[in-house]
């Protein structure tokens, strides 16, 4: 399916302000990017950079006064998510080095304090995604989810004792579960078609079978049109911006999705 993604940020700035921006898709496996759209206004000097993650980032200073962030961008993606019950766990010694880091606890997902749960989760299924697919399933159904009830990212640990969250909460309690049974898992930041209330939204992938799944247990069914944007360990490696000095905040955000033709794009 063709998607036209657009995200609006709007801020009233005071002094002075680096920003590192995280906002345009890139081409891969999943998804094409056809045309995109960069605005600023007022225009400043910009320097794009590629993280250690792979994800296109942005670097500026906002001088005072009104300033906005206007993207845009068409996007071929899945119209269906590849699924694969049963594909298998992948052994340590096996996995690319470029996967290792998602295998460790970090910030926001401190796996090392969940193995005897994710053991309890996933009794009885198959090593590799049947596991993941389980975990999945138990935030579903035990973790409420919340959209817009916090703006603050939280740890795992901090979403199994509220058991609610935002889509990024219940995302990295899964990680968690995952990297807990030496399952590689990356939290991920984008786009959705069809997301109520429309946001930009998390969800994770999981490292089985010898490439990545996504998995979102804040939707009820796995589905397409996924347009991903930054990949990291966790939140703490994917805001959509980051801001330094006095803080500021968005004066106006607004995110939308929606579906094209061949022709539009």
């Amino acid at each position: 399916m063709w998607l036209r993604t657009s995200c609006v940020l709007t801020f009233d700035i005071v002094v002075p302000t680096p920003f590192i921006l995280m906002l345009r898709p890139r081409s891969g496996a999943q998804q094409w990017v056809a045309r995109e759209e960069y605005r600023l206004v007022p225009s400043v000097p910009v320097f794009e950079f590629t993280d250690i993650y792979g994800n296109l980032c942005q670097r500026l200073i906002a001088q005072p006064g009104p300033f906005s962030i206007c993207t845009s961008a068409d996007v071929r993606t899945a119209e269906y998510l590849d699924q694969a019950p049963g594909a298998p766990f992948v052994d340590i010694q096996n996995l690319p080095d470029a996967v290792l880091t998602y295998l460790l606890p970090s910030r926001y997902c401190e796996s090392d304090r969940f193995g005897q749960m994710a053991n309890a989760i996933t009794e009885g299924q198959s090593m590799g995604y049947d596991q993941v697919a389980a975990i999945e399933a138990w935030l579903r159904n035990s973790i409420r989810y919340e959209p817009g009830s916090s703006d603050v990212p939280v740890s795992a640990v901090e979403v199994n004792g509220r058991q609610s969250g935002v889509c990024r909460d219940l995302s990295h309690l899964g990680i968690a579960l995952c990297r807990s049974l030496s399952i590689p898992a990356r939290l991920v930041v984008g786009f959705l078609y069809g997301l109520e209330p429309m946001d930009m939204h998390a969800w994770f992938e999981a490292y089985v079978g010898g490439r990545w799944y996504t998995f979102d247990a804040t939707q009820a069914r796995l589905r397409g049109g996924y347009v991903a944007i930054g990949y990291g360990r966790d939140a703490a490696d994917i805001a959509v911006y980051n801001q330094f000095g006095p803080p500021v905040f968005p004066t106006t955000h607004h995110v939308q999705v929606q579906t094209i033709g061949n022709d539009e794009a």
